[in-house]
């Protein structure tokens, strides 16, 4: 099973689709860009232009952690959602890794690992999104069921040779009959 872990998306947003498209719009000549633009601007754009970078940063090191902490369970590269600001250009507001959250099927110490190794990668971020946490909250639930697979594989190991043992002990043991 494979999870998006995201992050929060804002009212206005444009998908990555739309934006390849839009982006065009951000080519020199196209619209002002720069200090020149951000100078040109009133207050009330240049807070919300100011917002809206504050927003990519946030989003864009949200994301490379979360990347960085799934290594080879990441399914891909991170995505963004972008919004046009007022200068013209696109700043991500929201974005998302695919990161594969399935169990290794018949291998609970593998997917305890996988599981570890999830629950790292949503939680990785300074501040994790609610969909960050649900993730998380179902990789710890895959690990616990991990976990009590091994222990059932492993109290199955101790029983077989409890068992071999108590039969080896039982032939061993020369038995005399006293009532004849």
């Amino acid at each position: 099973m494979i999870f998006a872990v995201k992050s929060y998306y804002p009212p206005q947003t444009m998908t990555v689709r739309q934006n390849r498209d839009a982006s065009r719009a951000d080519a020199p000549g196209n619209a002002v860009t720069g200090e020149a633009a951000a100078r040109a601007l009133p207050d009330p754009e240049l807070d919300q232009l100011k917002a809206l970078q504050s927003r990519d940063r946030e989003v864009r090191a949200h994301e490379a952690a979360h990347q960085a902490a799934a290594g080879n369970l990441s399914t891909g590269g991170a995505s963004f959602s972008y919004q046009r600001g007022p200068d013209g250009r696109l700043y991500a507001i929201g974005g998302e890794v695919h990161i594969d959250t399935s169990a290794v099927s018949g291998d609970p110490k593998a997917t305890l690992r996988k599981a570890e190794t999830v629950i790292r990668a949503t939680l990785a971020p300074a501040r994790p999104s609610s969909q960050d946490r649900q993730v998380a909250a179902r990789a710890v639930q895959m690990a616990a069921e991990a976990r009590t697979e091994l222990a059932l594989k492993n109290s199955r190991q101790v029983a077989e040779r409890f068992v071999l043992v108590e039969d080896f002990e039982r032939f061993r043991t020369p038995r005399i009959d006293v009532t004849a």
